[in-house]
């Protein structure tokens, strides 16, 4: 199998990392050789955060260069507007419908691109989804995240490791039915 790559996209606080990390376990829980590497960036300030996995019968580098990602998981717009150089032709997006307004639009000093739906969806294959509000919905904005991955589990069809166990082993424990909650709805909120 060619290796197929994928990049986690967002921004600092939002849970790029984590997403990664439990895709990581599930890739490989599914019997693939997987590479995970993460860019922080400036995190603590905003700043964008990626997690690179590459998964294969045998990978031997995480990095996604231009052009290579097939699938670009991104948690908000402008994010995945910013790394969509990255992703093949024949690539696939799926974005958090939500917007936060860097710094520079917050000072003032840009004006936040209008239109960001309609400019990629007639560029790429975008999937929209309005995580957040679901998140939001379930009663934690923070799990918008798990809502995310189990939309991208979906598109992959990873369908044959236990998600369910494996959000239990990897966040506190009065998290985990809401994470699931979360992952359920992503995993059912999209038509493939």
């Amino acid at each position: 199998m060619d290796t197929k790559r994928i990049m986690i996209v967002g921004v600092g606080g939002q849970g790029t990392i984590l997403c990664g990390k439990l895709l990581t376990i599930a890739l490989m829980q599914a019997g693939y050789d997987v590479k995970m590497t993460e860019i922080h960036g400036m995190s603590q300030r905003g700043g964008s955060v990626s997690s690179e996995i590459s998964y294969s019968d045998k990978v031997y580098s995480p990095v996604t260069e231009t052009g290579d990602a097939d699938i670009i998981v991104a948690f908000e717009k402008l994010e995945a507007l910013r790394y969509s150089d990255n992703l093949k032709p024949s690539g696939k997006m799926i974005i958090n419908d939500y917007v936060i307004e860097p710094t520079s639009v917050l000072s003032a000093k840009a004006d936040y691109p209008q239109g960001l739906n309609e400019r990629i969806g007639e560029k790429f294959d975008a999937i929209f989804i309005k995580a957040s509000d679901i998140a939001k919905e379930l009663g934690n904005p923070k799990v918008m995240n798990i809502v995310l991955l189990g939309a991208l589990a979906k598109v992959l069809d990873l369908n044959n490791v236990d998600w369910n166990a494996i959000i239990a082993g990897n966040v506190k424990a009065n998290f985990v039915e809401i994470n699931q909650k979360a992952f359920k709805y992503g995993h059912d909120e999209i038509n493939i």
